[in-house]
C-alpha cells in the first residue's frame, strides 16, 4: 500500500500528552488494511515514544518500516548531531531503521551545509555499513537546482522526500513538479509529505470543494489529494499525518485499494488547479532578488506567501502563524522605509512596496 503513516499530527489528550490508546488503534488499522510504512523524525515532540508504545512493542519487526530523521538545525555539534540515532534508536527500541533521513535540507541560511560541515552524508553511510540503517534518503524544501546539486553530490542516496500537492505543483515558490522531475532525472524513489498541504486541502476553499465533490461526491477531499500524489511514477510512499481515527478510516477507505487517478479526475485536478490559480494573490515566484537590497531586511516573499494563505485560501489565522514565523527575525512588513530597492530589483515588477503595506495591515 502506497499510504504512509506520517506520526507528526497524532491525536492529543487535554493535558496535551498524545492519546497512545488512539493511536493504538490507528496502528491496528493502518496494519490491518496492509500498511507498512511508518514516519516519524527526532524533532517530532513525543512521537518516536509513541511509535515505541503503539508499534514497535505490539508487532513483530518484521510486519511494518520505520523511518526517521535525523536533524542537523537543532544540533549544537557534530557530536550532538550524531548522537540523535542512539536516541532515536532508544526512544523507539525499535533495533534499527529502514529508512533513514537528513531531516528538511534546504537553500535557507546556512541549513544544507551544516549537514556537510558536521560530516552526516559519512556518518549515515558508516551507519548503514554498522545494520543501524537499512536505507539512506533526505527531505527537501528547497529549489530544484539545489535538489539536482545534492543529488549530483551524493549518488549513494537512496530516496529522497519531496512537498508534493495538487496546489504546489505548479507553485513558484514550492516548485513540487520539477523537484519531482529531478528525482526522476537521477533515478530515486519519492516519498511524498504534505499531500494535503497541512491540512488545507482536506478542506480547500469552497469553490474547489465544489468541483471535487460535482465529480464524485463519495471521495473526500483529502481522498483526491492524496490519490493524486499517489499517481505520480516511482513513490514510495504518500505521508498522511492522521490526527484520529476518522482521518485513518478515510485515509484507508481510498488507499487500501488504490487505484490511480484516470484521465477524467486528473481533468477535475486540473479544473481545481485552474480555480486556485485564478483566485487573486501576490504572484511572487519566490526569486528573492528584492531581498539582498532592502536596508530592514525584510523577508519579503516570506511575508507574501503568509498573505497569500489568507488571500487563496482564506484562513487568516493559519496566515498570521505563517507570518509571525516568518518574521521572527524582527523584520516586519510595518518596517518598509519605501525606499524602492525591491520593486527595482524584482523581475516580476510587483507594486511591493504596497503590497507590503496590505500584508502589515492584514497580518500584524
Amino acid at each position: 500500500m502506497k499510504l504512509g503513516f506520517g506520526l507528526m499530527r497524532l491525536p492529543r489528550l487535554e493535558n496535551g500528552a498524545i492519546d497512545i490508546e488512539q493511536v493504538k488503534t490507528m496502528v491496528d488499522l493502518f496494519i490491518a488494511a496492509g500498511g507498512t510504512y511508518f514516519d516519524t523524525a527526532f524533532v517530532y515532540e513525543g512521537s518516536e515514544e509513541a511509535t515505541r508504545e503503539a508499534l514497535v512493542k505490539r508487532y513483530p519487526r518484521e510486519k511494518y518500516t520505520l523511518a526517521t530523521k535525523l536533524n542537523a538545525r537543532v544540533a549544537k555539534s557534530s557530536e550532538d548531531a550524531r548522537a540523535q540515532l542512539l536516541t532515536s534508536l532508544e526512544r523507539t527500541q525499535a533495533d534499527y531503521f529502514d529508512y533513514y533521513l537528513l531531516h528538511a535540507l534546504s537553500g535557507v541560511g546556512d541549513n544544507y551545509k551544516r549537514y556537510e560541515f558536521y560530516g552526516l552524508w559519512d556518518f549515515v553511510r558508516e551507519q548503514k555499513a554498522a545494520g543501524k540503517i537499512r536505507h539512506v534518503g533526505f527531505s527537501f524544501h528547497g529549489s530544484p537546482e539545489l535538489l539536482d546539486e545534492l543529488l549530483s553530490a551524493h549518488p549513494e542516496v537512496e530516496f529522497v522526500q519531496l512537498q508534493i500537492n495538487y496546489a504546489d505543483w505548479n507553485n513558484p515558490r514550492v516548485q513540487s513538479r520539477r523537484c519531482w522531475e529531478v528525482a526522476r532525472k537521477h533515478d530515486k524513489p519519492v516519498t511524498i509529505m504534505e499531500p494535503v498541504k497541512g491540512g488545507t486541502l482536506a478542506d480547500p476553499p469552497a469553490f474547489v470543494k465544489d468541483i471535487l465533490t460535482a465529480a464524485n461526491p463519495s471521495l473526500s477531499p483529502a481522498g483526491w489529494a492524496i490519490r493524486y500524489a499517489a499517481s505520480l511514477d516511482d513513490v514510495l510512499a504518500v505521508l498522511s499525518g492522521m490526527s484520529n481515527v476518522a482521518q485513518m478510516k478515510d485515509n484507508l477507505s481510498f488507499m487500501a485499494d488504490f487505484k490511480p487517478l484516470d484521465e477524467k479526475e486528473q481533468a477535475v485536478i486540473r479544473r481545481a488547479q485552474e480555480a486556485l490559480d485564478a483566485v487573486a494573490s501576490i504572484q511572487c515566484t519566490g526569486c528573492r532578488y528584492c531581498v539582498p537590497g532592502c536596508p530592514m531586511s525584510i523577508p519579503i516573499p516570506d511575508i507574501f506567501g503568509a498573505m497569500n494563505r489568507q488571500m487563496i485560501f482564506g484562513q487568516l489565522d493559519e496566515a498570521r502563524k505563517n507570518y509571525a514565523w516568518e518574521t521572527r527575525s524582527g523584520a516586519k512588513a510595518s518596517d518598509c522605509i519605501q525606499c524602492g530597492q525591491c520593486e527595482a530589483a524584482c523581475p516580476q515588477q510587483l507594486g511591493i512596496i504596497e503590497y507590503l503595506k496590505q500584508c502589515a495591515a492584514a497580518l500584524e
